[in-house]
């Protein structure tokens, strides 16, 4: 098993910056990528990045020039700096791991993101 431990987040006003960061730890030799998913109310949960041990990254259109994602692969820790943030960022926010061997996907428990107009 493996267990992702998520930090940061919070409220801010649009245009502010937010980072949020995450720990993994247990199994964790069996993650190929991590990162950032989050759900808004009403909204199916969605990818925002993520970024694989061989440095590939992956970004949301919504998201891209905004956001920025980051990786200790010795640590298996991941950080999302949000800047620009809008009113429609808010949204929890999750942290996940995925083993590609077995197709197993790990999850944080979120962290609510807030950005007031």
């Amino acid at each position: 098993q493996v267990q992702l431990v998520e930090s940061g987040g919070g409220l801010v006003q649009a245009g502010g910056s937010l980072r949020l960061s995450c720990a993994a730890s247990g199994s964790i030799f069996r993650i190929n990528s991590m990162g950032w998913f989050r759900q808004a109310p009403g909204k199916q949960r969605e990818l925002v990045a993520s970024k694989t041990n061989g440095g590939s990254t992956n970004y949301a259109d919504s998201v891209k020039g905004r956001f920025t994602i980051a990786r200790d692969n010795a640590r298996y820790t991941v950080n999302l700096q949000m800047n620009s943030l809008k009113p429609e960022d808010t949204a929890v926010y999750y942290c996940h791991a995925h083993n590609e061997q077995y197709g197993l996907n790990y999850w944080g428990k979120g962290t609510l993101v807030t950005v007031s107009s």
